[in-house]
């Protein structure tokens, strides 16, 4: 099912895109495209003139499609400057921005340049940093969502249907280290089939939002082939009607009908050390004590893309992610010295961590010192720790000038029994940074659920956390609006991440290998 209708494609003569030189933004950024919007839309083959967006605003359409880019699209764009991008998201449109690159090897589309499945990760890439420049270009902003016209492909050809998820995987990680998001256009019978099936598989970075088509003239965003679970939370746009001419205000187009239902994806709170929008882990190696960034794009952490922060790590028996304490707006490091308990602050940079000041001395009487976020709600991260003479937790609060205050006394006695504390941010969403723990005699894992001065009666939230070691809250992993946990499994080295809804996780899944390696990650 062709995004454009046939008609639409005996107007246009297919056109290679040609190489773009990019030296800035021709106009000011818009905000993040389509924006937050339930309701109907249109697309057509090329952009319409802003004389006839002021006329079709007498329409039931504020969403309109535009095909940006890539090696297949069919129309050319003469209104489609970032002039008009700008003049018509002022006007109240909200754009649906299209890309339409290499098709599926096995496409039953017209369309002349295919994905080589031999190397479909690098061709999707490519097309993803084709894409940005080009969203960039027209003043589309950071964490507008790109989607990728995949048109109809057949389904008796395995090695074309891998190929199409090697690209798929590669365009949304490569667009969310560049800052956009991604999203996915295709048949139901085809393309959305297949991101049906990959959505839960272990290593696939899938796309943000899902524009399907399915032209049964509903008008909805719910289909009993997509699960609910599956891009919930204002991820998906249904494409219901194919071409068909409509008249507003005295001007005719050639349009396909659809219908959104979108919201900008929340980035993550907390755990995004190099300031991307995504959650990523640090992790010190055993041997060397070299410290390195490991960046997350949502469904994978990128080992291969690793940073070094540096070295001499291993005289530190404590690293701690304590969030952006000096209010820089980059994330930063605690961490104990072992020869002498003292607690030194590292500020982030984003890539790199600065010159290093002592904060505190006489830590060495703790443990379990974990980041829990703004806890006292004062605009500074703080600190919890277990004292090992009382097994008191105590709250050390965060001060302007990357201090510590004084310690508060947040649970009295008996935390000698737990460990693996781990920050999880607003975990229920009422307001107050939560914690969870584990049972260190049974493996159980315990929520703590924050509150002014302490914490809520625990609840349970899962067994065999014993075979698990360095919990750590990773913010909105994902980016669904809901914050996750990470863990690694002892036996394999995977780190598993393990999703929130707010109430309880989900089973984790298999998002690195290799962790066996490097401790603690934080």
């Amino acid at each position: 099912m062709d995004r454009r209708s046939g008609l639409l494609r005996t107007l246009a003569a297919a056109l290679i895109a040609a190489p773009l030189l990019i030296a800035a933004p021709a106009a000011a950024a818009v905000p993040p495209q389509p924006g937050t919007y339930t309701g109907y839309g249109f697309d057509a083959c090329a952009a319409p003139s802003a004389a006839t967006m002021t006329a079709w605003l007498e329409s039931p359409y504020r969403a309109a499609g535009i095909y940006f880019g890539g090696d297949n699209r069919g129309c050319t764009q003469a209104n489609l400057t970032a002039d008009w991008v700008a003049a018509q998201q002022a006007a109240g449109w909200h754009l649906i921005p299209l890309y339409v690159g290499p098709q599926a090897s096995c496409t039953t589309s017209t369309k002349k340049i295919l994905i080589d499945d031999t190397r479909a990760a690098a061709q999707g890439r490519a097309a993803a940093e084709d894409a940005a420049a080009r969203a960039a270009a027209l003043g589309l902003a950071e964490d507008s969502v790109l989607i990728y016209d995949m048109e109809a492909y057949r389904t008796d050809d395995a090695t074309c249907r891998a190929g199409v998820l090697a690209f798929m995987s590669a365009w949304t990680a490569r667009l969310h280290d560049l800052r956009y998001l991604s999203g996915f256009y295709s048949s139901m019978s085809s393309g959305v089939a297949d991101q049906v099936a990959a959505y839960p598989t272990a290593g696939y970075v899938r796309p943000d939002l899902l524009d399907f088509a399915r032209w049964d003239q509903v008008a909805t965003v719910t289909d009993p082939a997509i699960p609910a679970g599956y891009w919930p939370s204002h991820r998906r746009i249904k494409q219901y009607r194919g071409g068909h001419d409509e008249t507003w205000g005295g001007v005719t187009i050639n349009i396909d009908n659809d219908y959104l239902d979108v919201a900008p994806s929340p980035r993550t709170p907390f755990a995004d050390f190099t300031g991307n929008g995504w959650a990523d882990v640090l992790a010190r190696t055993t041997s060397g004590g070299e410290l390195w960034i490991y960046p997350g794009n949502g469904g994978a952490i990128d080992t291969a893309a690793r940073l070094r922060v540096g070295a001499g790590w291993e005289a530190m028996n404590a690293i701690v992610r304590i969030g952006d304490l000096d209010r820089d707006g980059r994330e930063d490091v605690v961490a104990r010295q072992s020869s002498n308990g003292d607690l030194w602050f590292y500020p982030g940079t984003g890539t790199a961590l600065a010159a290093r000041k002592r904060i505190a001395t006489g830590w060495g009487g703790l443990r379990e010192i974990t980041g829990i976020g703004d806890f006292d709600r004062d605009g500074y991260p703080d600190l919890l720790a277990v004292q090992t003479s009382n097994n008191n937790l105590y709250l050390y609060p965060g001060r302007a000038g990357a201090v510590l205050g004084p310690r508060v006394l947040v649970g009295s006695g008996g935390w000698n029994t737990m460990s693996e504390l781990a920050g999880v941010g607003d975990f229920d969403r009422d307001g107050y940074r939560d914690m969870v723990a584990r049972l260190t005699s049974s493996g159980a894992l315990y929520f703590y659920a924050g509150r002014s001065g302490g914490f809520a009666a625990r609840r349970q939230l899962g067994t065999g956390w014993g075979a698990l070691r360095d919990l750590t809250g990773v913010g909105d992993f994902d980016r669904d609006g809901y914050l996750d946990l990470a863990a690694v499994q002892t036996s394999s080295g995977q780190l598993l991440l393990y999703r929130g809804n707010g109430s309880t996780i989900a089973a984790g899944v298999r998002i690195a290998t290799g962790f066996g390696a490097v401790t603690p990650v934080l």
